[in-house]
């Protein structure tokens, strides 16, 4: 006799800006972001969630913009305000742009939560001039003594989901993304670091400094020649 079949559905996906802390002091990193792009940029954001970043660099900076979410509910939220925004999946749609088609293509504490990491990153290097990525540190000091007192995957104010319901599903540290961009012959421009206090690490500080305090990076990426 063959198994019954498998009616349940998977969830629909949340809008990326829903996927970070609820708390808006964590996203300390959009006012950051959008004072690094210029002004009159053509700008790409994917993950771009309800519209939060596009929506600020459309009235700060000026910008051309543009938005990708895998959510239709953030897509809609993002429309309502009047943003461009397309659905699409980091990883299967970046692949249909042309080379150069973007001034910066920005991913928002979103590159740990996309099944290619490496290819999403490359993708971006590709369609755009620069790229502009942020995200969570999990090299932070505060993680690394949460798993070694309580041997436990972490729940912090900055990762704020449990092991089994995170949509982080690969854990980058600072160092990670440094040798990532080694990897794929990327020139880092610009690099941040933010303590817990969302305040800047000092600049000239080593890799390994800013992976034991920083909980959250900027990176501003640009191809080699």
């Amino acid at each position: 006799m063959s198994a019954p079949a498998d009616t349940t559905t998977q969830p629909a996906p949340q809008p990326t800006s829903q996927l970070v802390a609820a708390d808006a002091n964590v996203r300390v990193d959009l006012a950051l972001i959008a004072g690094l792009v210029p002004r009159g940029s053509r700008v790409l954001d994917v993950g771009c969630g309800d519209g939060s970043l596009l929506a600020l660099l459309e009235s700060q900076r000026g910008v051309d913009a543009r938005g990708m979410e895998i959510s239709q509910q953030g897509v809609n939220e993002a429309v309502a305000r009047g943003l461009s925004v397309i659905q699409g999946d980091a990883d299967k749609d970046l692949v249909h742009y042309p080379d150069g088609a973007f001034d910066y293509v920005i991913l928002s504490q979103t590159i740990q939560a996309t099944q290619r990491p490496r290819q999403v990153l490359a993708e971006m290097l590709r369609i755009g001039r620069r790229a502009i990525v942020s995200f969570p540190n999990f090299g932070h000091w505060s993680v690394r003594l949460s798993l070694l007192a309580h041997g436990r995957m972490p729940v912090t104010r900055n990762l704020a989901y449990s092991w089994y319901d995170t949509p982080n599903i690969h854990f980058c540290t600072i160092r990670d993304f440094v040798e990532l961009t080694r990897d794929l012959d990327a020139e880092v421009e610009t690099a941040v670091a933010l303590d817990a206090m969302g305040q800047r690490i000092g600049m000239r500080m080593p890799w390994a400094f800013w992976n034991l305090l920083g909980q959250q990076a900027v990176f501003v990426l640009r191809r080699r020649g």
